[in-house]
């Protein structure tokens, strides 16, 4: 089993757009959604949803008010604001507290510390995990509440309900949809990935953003492959990302032009590859994912 990771160092390159695409030509795999803070894979790969569970991220303290003594020992501690005293009818203070969930960090301390033992320290419905099927394989996806943390902790038990599913069937990939950036879901998408396809853009923040994947990359030991997409927006700016390849020993896959049939295709919520498999950028994705499986080796007999 191998895993495959597609990441961007910026939102907005078009990522998901070839993930879905790639999931689409991959004819036995499991692919999972880890942008659980904007998931959209499941707009544009047509699924049906078999299994949902509760996602419990992390904790936030509440004040159980009967056994609240009024030390203000939480008010004194929080670090956050989020402790305040409650007021009656008349606005005028009544001894006792309560904590803002919206501004508790989830700390604990006030718990720690609290003399009576009134402040819960309890775990949180942060948000839910899907298991959907697909035409080539199971999706595994999320979908992180409003404003909720633990994203990175959300990532890495969708990687590890992936394998699970992908060793029980015996299926010989995962590919994974990671978040853009370099913060803690990218690094929990990465983690003992196989190989990571890096999507770029020919413009001067996505050189800025992909040389700085490219580093967090290397840090996991992990085979790097690189896109262009949209890469004849800026030719200038493409070549110049294909002599840092060159220069820096990352294997190219391949370029794919900016096409209209991409947002046709996402109007219609399919990939690229289904939608509209004769246009100019799918072709050009077909090379990049044969490119791909030629570079991760092992695969290729059991893929194309």
């Amino acid at each position: 089993m191998r895993e495959l990771t597609i990441i961007s160092g910026k939102g907005g390159t078009g990522k998901t757009s070839i993930t879905a695409s790639i999931a689409s030509l991959a004819e036995n795999r499991v692919v999972i959604d880890a942008d659980v803070d904007a998931a959209n894979l499941f707009l544009t790969l047509e699924h049906k949803l078999i299994e949902k569970e509760p996602f419990q991220g992390g904790h936030k303290a509440r004040i159980d008010i009967d056994s609240c003594v009024g030390c203000a020992e939480c008010l004194n501690r929080c670090q956050f604001d989020a402790v305040f005293e409650k007021l009656d009818q008349d606005k005028k203070p009544t001894g006792k507290f309560s904590i803002d969930p919206i501004s508790c960090e989830g700390c604990g301390v006030c718990a720690h510390f609290c003399p009576t033992g009134a402040i819960l320290f309890e775990r949180q419905i942060c948000g839910e995990k899907y298991i959907s099927t697909t035409a080539n394989g199971p999706m595994v996806h999320a979908r992180l509440g409003i404003a909720e943390e633990n994203s990175g902790l959300l990532v890495s038990q969708l990687r590890q309900r992936a394998r699970e599913i992908a060793k029980k069937q015996k299926i010989p990939l995962i590919i994974t949809d990671g978040p853009p950036g370099i913060g803690c879901p990218v690094i929990a998408s990465i983690s003992n990935a196989d190989a990571l396809l890096v999507v770029t853009e020919p413009t001067i923040s996505g050189m800025h953003d992909m040389q700085r994947v490219i580093r967090l990359g290397r840090q996991m030991n992990a085979a790097i492959y690189l896109c262009i997409n949209k890469a004849d927006l800026n030719i200038e700016a493409s070549e110049k990302i294909k002599e840092f390849c060159n220069h820096n020993k990352i294997k190219f896959a391949g370029e794919i032009p900016f096409d209209r049939a991409v947002v046709e295709s996402m109007k219609m919520g399919q990939s690229l590859v289904t939608y509209s498999p004769d246009s100019e950028a799918s072709k050009a994705v077909k090379l990049v994912w044969k490119n791909v499986v030629e570079f991760m080796g092992d695969l290729k007999e059991r893929l194309i």
